[in-house]
């Protein structure tokens, strides 16, 4: 196996902008809003661009590569994970996503969990993480009169922020961001508020979801120095777990046979060494490191993000190995 590259699907909306084209040459026409970048979702699924499977349906490549692409612990019936860029040039509606047991029972589809990660931030860039000082029969009421911005954790944001938004948490991405998400493989998201742009709402079922106790504070992580490199921890649950990766030449890793991960490049360049060859990473990229791979090094100057469907207890040991003396 070899690092997968897969293609950029991506899609017009109404809050969407034109500055993916500051890291991107393939961008189409119109207000593109989103990039699905790795991804095997009945709404997507991209096509390897790159070596051996080039042109193979992502979904068609798991079939047939199941255990060496994803590894030994996750499972082949439904990739878990979701990973896009986001460009708002206006802001997104007021939104929540639900949990997997809700998700499944009214719509047969996973639940939301998602992270975000702001790669750039314009004049006035914000985000709408939770709500305060508000019951669910006070939310409920605001909606209805329109008067619920002041019910809205409100926070201006720049580059390399990190917000963890569990599902249930009321949020809205506002304009002049483009943010990677890493999120649970699902498409599932109801509209609280979509500022009178005559799409559809679904306030009932938002209502059923939100978790009104939930907080939206912005991840610190814990940060650890390495040879030639530092690693943030930002976040981790049964979902997924992101860590950061600050390079200054390079990083040594072994694949898990047990699971895949995904790098995704947010700032600066470099090439991913391995056994049989290299690929290089530019910003903006996403490249899957399969179970299988083996060894590899990471060269250049840039930063990443590493995701992936963690081994709690293993990762959770790697994180109090650090802080323990």
């Amino acid at each position: 196996m070899y690092p997968l590259k897969f293609e950029n699907l991506y899609y017009e909306k109404i809050w969407g902008g034109r500055d993916l084209k500051i890291f991107r040459d393939n961008l189409p026409e119109g207000s593109i809003g989103e990039s699905w970048d790795i991804a095997c979702h009945p709404h997507g699924t991209g096509k390897v661009i790159n070596g051996e499977f080039k042109g193979m349906a992502f979904d068609k490549l798991i079939e047939i590569k199941g255990d060496e692409v994803l590894g030994t612990k996750i499972s082949k019936e439904r990739f878990p994970l979701l990973v896009k860029l986001i460009n708002a040039k206006d802001k997104l509606s007021v939104q929540v996503h639900p949990e997997d047991e809700y998700a499944n029972r009214v719509e047969g589809e996973l639940g939301k969990t998602e992270v975000w990660y702001v790669v750039e931030a314009f004049e006035g860039a914000n985000l709408v993480v939770g709500t305060k000082d508000c019951s669910k029969e006070q939310f409920e009421e605001a909606i209805k009169t329109g008067d619920f911005d002041r019910y809205l954790n409100k926070i201006n944001v720049k580059k390399g922020d990190v917000y963890f938004v569990k599902s249930g948490l009321v949020h809205a991405i506002g304009e002049g961001v483009i943010i990677a998400e890493i999120q649970q493989n699902s498409d599932t998201t109801y509209r609280v508020y979509d500022y009178n742009r005559g799409r559809e709402l679904h306030i009932d079922k938002a209502l059923d979801v939100i978790d009104f106790n939930l907080k939206g504070e912005k991840s610190l992580g814990i940060k650890t120095e390495k040879e030639g490199y530092t690693k943030t921890y930002y976040c981790l649950c049964e979902h997924f777990s992101l860590e950061g990766y600050e390079i200054e030449n390079c990083v040594k890793e072994h694949s898990d046979e047990e699971r895949f991960f995904i790098f995704t490049c947010v700032e600066g360049k470099g090439e991913i060494v391995y056994k049989n060859g290299i690929e290089k990473i530019n910003k903006g990229d996403s490249i899957l490191v399969p179970a299988a791979l083996g060894e590899y090094e990471i060269k250049g100057k840039l930063k990443l993000l590493k995701s992936y469907v963690p081994d709690m207890v293993k990762v959770e040991r790697e994180i109090l190995n650090i802080i323990e003396k």
